[in-house]
């Protein structure tokens, strides 16, 4: 993930997202938030949007539930 992410600052997030996708870990929230925001830049806000979704139905923590909420509700504008 952190190779990823670091990909995406430096290549853009189309080269971060090919890192992403490749990741065997469906059940770790933070790879569908990272999904979502760097499918976010992407301008893929339906693809985005899923991804946030996904994240938020497998966070457990009140603070990251309200970002990831405010996120979707960003797109949704």
């Amino acid at each position: 993930m952190n190779r990823a992410i670091a990909v995406a600052e430096e290549q853009g997030p189309e080269a971060g997202l090919d890192i992403v996708d490749r990741l065997a870990l469906e059940d770790y929230r933070y790879l569908h938030s990272t999904r979502g925001e760097l499918l976010r830049r992407l301008g893929r806000t339906a693809d985005a949007r899923r991804a946030y979704r996904r994240a938020l139905a497998l966070v457990h923590d009140d603070a990251e539930r309200r970002l990831l909420e405010r996120r979707l509700a960003e797109l949704g504008r």
